[in-house]
């Protein structure tokens, strides 16, 4: 393999003007410029990223970090890609880590994006009080949070608004005639959880419902839990005649339960889930979902990561993104 040396023999310079070239230093002439890259394109030279950001002293590493709770969350997947297209056209490298909604691993994962010397990082925080992510940002260490968000903390943040999505969701089911609608929500200590129920509760006061406690179950994103509370709620001696399952992993669950009961949808009993799944309109009914901008979620977030690199000073970013109510058939 060709070493810098080789490259520097080759391009008839200096190792020093080779290395300047890799790390853009502004002190080399476009002439000198381009036979240093015509030597490594020939040679197949490909400068090692971890030496040259150990020989950087300033400026940016061109790295970004993105944890993520759930790599097989189709939202998250989504997400993921709205960040590594705008950091790759920025000519920036993402790392992905899946935390699996696992503090330990969360640390973990912060600490080897931390000794990778990445720019920043854009991540969801497992909790509204996640001690390790305040803890990153306390460090200095630029962070945007997406999807959900720490409390009382100040930073830059993109999010859906998912109590106005969960009120259109719910409203729609009681203009439908529903009125005993079983919700199956995330783990109260996120952010997008707590929204979400409360855009529940604002629907049913908004119709003078009362919110009865039995029709709702407290579920953790997976399939599992879906399945689960869907199993729960079916069992009641007046079951819901609809279900809105506040994400898309345990909307999945929730239709297991109702298949293997064989009951039909709507017919039977109607579901709304919360986040659009690639498959929902080849089921058998298509289904009806609050449709999360996911991918518009990681764009915004990686644009805001980038500002901040530019100009640490700006003043925090909150940006709130609109959900759609796609209406089909399963309701």
């Amino acid at each position: 393999m060709a070493s810098l040396t080789d490259v520097a023999r080759h391009a008839q310079v200096s190792i020093a003007t080779v290395s300047r070239v890799i790390n853009n230093s502004d002190k080399v002439v476009p002439e000198t410029r381009d036979l240093v890259h015509k030597a490594m394109a020939e040679l197949g030279f490909k400068p090692n990223r971890v030496a040259r950001r150990l020989r950087q002293k300033g400026g940016f590493r061109h790295l970004l970090g993105l944890i993520i709770p759930d790599i097989q969350n189709p939202f998250f997947a989504e997400m993921a890609r709205g960040v590594e297209d705008v950091a790759y056209a920025h000519k920036f490298a993402v790392m992905l880590c899946n935390s699996d909604e696992d503090m330990k691993k969360e640390e973990f994962y912060i600490d080897v994006l931390q000794s990778e010397s990445v720019d920043g990082i854009i991540l969801p925080p497992i909790s509204e009080r996640d001690g390790v992510v305040l803890k990153l940002v306390e460090s200095g260490v630029p962070v945007v949070t997406v999807d959900r968000s720490l409390a009382h903390r100040s930073m830059d943040k993109v999010e859906v608004d998912n109590r106005r999505g969960a009120f259109e969701a719910v409203d729609h089911l009681i203009k439908l005639g529903h009125r005993r609608i079983g919700l199956i929500a995330g783990r109260l200590n996120v952010s997008t959880s707590r929204e979400r129920r409360l855009g529940y509760d604002d629907a049913m006061a908004a119709h003078k419902l009362p919110v009865a406690s039995e029709y709702i179950r407290g579920g953790d994103f997976k399939q599992a839990s879906g399945r689960a509370m869907a199993e729960e709620l079916l069992d009641l001696p007046s079951p819901p005649t609809a279900l809105f399952v506040l994400n898309n992993l345990m909307t999945v669950g929730a239709l297991e339960a109702i298949h293997r009961r064989k009951l039909k949808i709507p017919g039977d009993i109607a579901v709304i889930g919360f986040d659009d799944l690639p498959w929902a309109e080849a089921l058998d009914p298509p289904l009806t979902v609050v449709r999360q901008p996911a991918y518009e979620v990681g764009q915004a977030a990686t644009e805001l990561l980038l500002k901040r690199l530019e100009d640490p000073k700006r003043a925090e970013t909150h940006l709130k993104l609109l959900p759609k109510l796609v209406i089909r058939n399963s309701c």
